[in-house]
């Protein structure tokens, strides 16, 4: 397996590396967040180490660039960060797991092997159907390229069925996941979608009957 390390620091680097390799990875390392980028777009690399604070580019815009450009190999990021908001900040750019410094190697290990065994898939930091986007980490919904105002729960509902767009998404499963309220009466559902439909058009959920809805721009 073949690892791409992104880190400025000379020890630690040196550290993963003899510890890595004595695992049975080859491993790669970039001193930088450029210098991480391109060898992460031009290389095939299994799974890729990317700490949060780089000269250059930080680790957020590396991630972020890479998912941009439907480069989807696992990232751990690191950080000396350990705030809640740091970690959501990484997984919403496109991170796929994260561990805070100082960390235990055994548990860096594992984790990474952890990730090359999940099936890769695309996991867009921006969400989109047809002219309509949003963006997790900002909470930020376009249609059309305009900005759309949308409450908290009009939001978790869009997004909800956006992270679901290739299949019609039942009243129940909407109302556990989104609403979290499972003896909620069941038309508060067409309710919020009315609400969506008038802020971002009436194609924008579309209704199958007797089964639920799906995103209608897809």
């Amino acid at each position: 397996m073949r690892v791409l390390v992104v880190d400025d620091e000379v020890g630690l680097v040196r550290a993963l590396r003899r510890g890595l390799t004595a695992e049975g990875f080859a491993v790669d390392a970039a001193p930088d967040g450029d210098t991480g980028l391109a060898m992460a777009l031009d290389g095939e690399y299994d799974v890729l180490v990317v700490d949060v604070m780089l000269p250059r580019r930080n680790g957020y815009d590396v991630v972020a660039a890479l998912r941009a450009q439907d480069v989807w190999t696992p990232v751990l990021m690191l950080s000396a960060k350990d705030g809640e908001h740091d970690v959501a900040d990484g997984l919403d750019v496109g991170a796929d797991d994260y561990l805070t410094k100082p960390f235990s190697f055994v548990v860096l290990v594992a984790r990474l092997r952890a990730l090359v065994r999940r099936p890769v898939a695309p996991r867009p930091a921006t969400l989109r159907a047809g002219e309509i986007t949003l963006d997790p980490s900002s909470r930020e919904v376009t249609r059309d390229g305009q900005v759309v105002t949308l409450t908290v729960r009009e939001t978790a509902l869009l997004e909800y069925l956006l992270r679901h767009a290739g299949r019609v998404v039942g009243k129940i499963e909407l109302l556990d996941h989104v609403f979290d309220t499972g003896g909620e009466d069941a038309n508060v559902v067409e309710v919020y979608v009315g609400y969506l439909r008038r802020k971002l058009g009436r194609d924008a959920v579309v209704t199958v009957r007797g089964a639920g809805y799906r995103v209608g721009t897809a």
